[in-house]
């Protein structure tokens, strides 16, 4: 993941470099801060490339931005950009639309045509993922995708909030992606925003059936790590969040050669091994940990994590308190 950010630049240049700098990541487009706030202004994007998908995920203090006319006859790159809110909210006027936005909430922009944009006034500092895209790669009509500009896709529930919870999922772990991960997560990418998409123009059934399953995968393995901790997970509870039979969720992972039981442990066993691995966890009782993470019976747990990895908590724990600075520690 590349970094650009305003840390090193003085207080007098930090605007136009977030200018140039953002107008070199999308398109380009008017920057303003109020004049009070331009000596504190501060942001900072952390860039990953997902095939044809970029993502940014950007740290702000407040400002707004302006795609003019002018500037779109400048340049027109003719992308969408999809914005997923972590922190703060805002507000967007496109074709005459406004709305506003906040923390899950799915926001659509097209580049090609003029509009604007600020983020919330009462928060200082606003944290949201931004995914570009060229318009073409969507298998739904372009007239009907601008019809969702400038419209909130609410990210409290539905399929909007299923995809915002992969987006936020996506945008906590950006730094951690492999060259690898991100080729895979470039198909997956897509999916979703075309299933979000396509769902809030109630057309889901324009698109293609391989299309809709791989989302709906997405959606419930971001579901399940967003709620490893909950020992109320099970399988009857994944399936109502998704508004599928139970039957057809074990069907989803007998194709990929799991069980959802399974799926869900060893998620919980390789946060319960990363946070033992932990030095600065390391007071934490053992016992909390695997609370932390759904195991709610100890002796389970023990049980479990030594069938995964040849070593009770406690020795491999100890293993990796031994192991010299920057070793990877083998627990199986």
């Amino acid at each position: 993941m590349d970094v650009i950010s305003t840390a090193d630049v003085s207080a007098g240049e930090r605007m136009a470099y977030w200018r140039e700098m953002s107008s070199k990541l999308c398109a380009p487009y008017e920057l303003r801060c109020e004049r009070e706030l331009e000596s504190e202004f501060r942001a900072q994007a952390g860039i990953s490339d997902f095939g044809p998908v970029q993502a940014a995920l950007m740290t702000s203090a407040r400002h707004t931005v302006h795609r003019t006319p002018k500037l779109i006859r400048q340049s027109d790159p003719e992308v969408f950009k999809l914005a997923c809110v972590e922190r703060g909210g805002g507000g967007m006027t496109q074709d005459g639309r406004y709305t506003e936005f906040g923390v899950g909430d799915l926001i659509l922009f097209d580049t090609s045509r003029p509009y604007e944009a600020e983020f919330q006034r009462d928060v200082p500092v606003s944290r949201l993922l931004l995914l570009r895209f060229p318009r073409s790669l969507l298998p739904l009509p372009t007239r009907d995708l601008r019809s969702l500009s400038g419209v909130r896709i609410p990210g409290a529930g539905g399929i909007g909030g299923l995809s915002a919870q992969f987006m936020l999922q996506l945008a906590r772990h950006m730094d951690e992606l492999s060259p690898s991960d991100a080729a895979r997560l470039s198909t997956l990418t897509l999916d979703v925003l075309t299933m979000a998409l396509a769902t809030a123009l109630d057309a889901e059934r324009t698109v293609p059936p391989h299309t809709r399953r791989r989302a709906l995968m997405a959606r419930i393995h971001a579901f399940i790590r967003d709620n490893l901790g909950d020992t109320r997970l099970t399988p009857d509870a994944i399936a109502a969040a998704h508004h599928i039979s139970l039957r057809y969720l074990h069907k989803l992972f007998q194709e990929e050669g799991h069980t959802v039981a399974a799926w869900v442990r060893e998620r919980r066993l390789e946060q319960c091994r990363r946070d033992l691995a932990d030095p600065r966890l390391a007071a934490r009782p053992i016992n909390a940990i695997a609370a932390r993470w759904g195991f709610a019976n100890a002796a389970h747990f023990s049980q479990a994590f030594r069938s995964a990895h040849g070593l009770s908590p406690r020795q491999f724990r100890e293993r990796c308190a031994t192991a010299a600075p920057g070793a990877t520690v083998r627990a199986d």
